[in-house]
């Protein structure tokens, strides 16, 4: 009897371990978000933050590091939302993880961006408010520009150009590498990967301000696209089977889309639900970017400036009941 006694104590210890264990799987008290480190990601995630600590209840924290790194964490669970996947940038390891089941798609952030070289508009069509003639008036094609060399002439190595890659670290920075190859432009430019994103928008605002020729790898949406005025030069449609041969196409499509780590829908089931409304566009998300560099603010400042601005936006995301907690808040 005292042996039947202890086995069903036993038995009892262990449901109700394995019952605590399936709560603590569960719950989660402070969802983590992933800062890779631009600015509209972290206006992104101060918009969403705001809306799950005043009306969902819970605290949020960022993890900054790198765009593999942070996306590693999403895929462990160390990070449970990604507000700014650019899944063209990251293809295999967004397809791998998806097809995995380690990160849920729960909505398209925004799907109208761009990216690739850029030069200012000026170079090719002048600006006469600031007495600039056209430098490249024919200028209108990637390939183009091997023509142009002492337009965007590198100051470190007169009679030859120079093309502002992606980031040194930056996925992109092999893609523009290619590019710059496969037009044969490394017959008369060079190929200048910046230390950092800063770096390489210090260098277009001071070409810009003097009213020089520059051209470099940039995207939208960002501030610089929404300050100043650029052209984004042309190429072939995309082309996948070209794309992967040669990069000699416009980039592919990229859908910049908001993830979350497998365990979220079950630990915070309110937070995805919100989530998988979660849109905007690049329009919107520059005024917020625009705001920012133009009044010197931060970005959480400049996502609560836009919050404001832009109620009718965010409010159809949750109910009217979260909607005025967040209101009264940033009130």
């Amino acid at each position: 009897m005292k042996r039947i006694l202890m086995s069903i104590l036993l038995l009892f210890v262990l449901i109700l371990s394995a019952c605590g264990s399936d709560e603590s799987s569960s719950d989660i008290n402070t969802i983590v978000f992933a800062d890779a480190g631009w600015d509209s990601i972290r206006i992104h995630n101060h918009i969403a933050q705001t809306i799950v600590e005043e009306g969902l209840g819970y605290d949020t924290d960022v993890t900054a590091g790198s765009t593999a790194a942070t996306y590693q964490g999403l895929r462990k669970g160390d990070i449970q939302v990604y507000m700014e996947i650019w899944t063209d940038n990251l293809i295999e390891i967004y397809e791998e993880s998806i097809e995995a089941g380690d990160v849920v798609k729960v909505s398209t952030n925004f799907d109208d961006n761009d990216q690739g070289l850029y030069v200012p508009t000026y170079v090719i069509e002048g600006d006469p408010e600031r007495g600039i003639e056209p430098k490249a008036p024919d200028l209108k094609r990637v390939e183009d520009l091997k023509k142009y060399p002492e337009v965007f002439e590198d100051p470190e190595d007169p009679g030859r150009g120079r093309i502002i890659n992606g980031p040194s670290g930056w996925s992109v920075q092999k893609t523009i590498s290619e590019k710059i190859k496969t037009y044969d432009l490394d017959e008369t430019m060079n190929d200048f990967v910046p230390g950092s994103d800063s770096a390489a928008v210090a260098d277009l605002v001071s070409a810009y301000d003097d009213g020089k020729g520059w051209v470099g790898y940039y995207w939208s949406p960002t501030w610089v696209t929404a300050k100043y005025d650029l052209t984004l030069l042309e190429e072939d449609l995309y082309d996948e089977e070209v794309w992967n041969e040669n990069k000699s196409t416009e980039f592919p499509p990229n859908d910049v889309v908001v993830g979350v780590n497998k365990d979220l829908p079950a630990q915070a089931p309110d937070v995805v639900e919100f989530l998988e409304k979660y849109e905007t566009s690049s329009e919107l998300t520059e005024a917020a970017l625009k705001y920012m560099q133009d009044e010197d603010v931060s970005a959480e400042e400049a996502a609560e400036w836009w919050m404001k601005e832009y109620e009718d936006v965010w409010t159809k995301w949750v109910s009217t009941e979260v909607a005025e907690k967040v209101q009264e808040a940033l009130n």
